[in-house]
């Protein structure tokens, strides 16, 4: 009997297409961890040492700020990119 909880496009998967797939949720797993990780970077640095970075550094020299940039970028990209591959929108081969 087929099991009714997998959505119908992956209920009659080959053995290989099955290890596909669940290689593809586990590099989505992984992407997530990044980002929530990364995201606690983030709010550390924004709150230790961004903030203060942007009202005391003069003119341009604000390393602290560009860092924050950079880990929410990754952020950003690490959720997104994980999202979109344990939800499942990528094709199997």
């Amino acid at each position: 009997m087929a099991n009714l909880l997998l959505p119908p496009e992956e209920r009659n998967l080959t053995p290989e297409q099955v290890e596909a797939l669940d290689a593809r949720r586990r590099r989505g797993h992984l992407f997530l961890v990044i980002c929530f990780q990364m995201g606690i970077i983030a709010t550390l640095i924004l709150i230790a040492w961004a903030l203060q970075d942007l009202t005391y550094s003069p003119g341009w020299a604000h390393p602290m700020f560009y860092y924050f940039v950079i880990a929410v970028t990754i952020v950003l990209v690490c959720g997104s990119v994980g999202t979109f591959m344990r939800r499942g929108t990528v094709p199997i081969d």
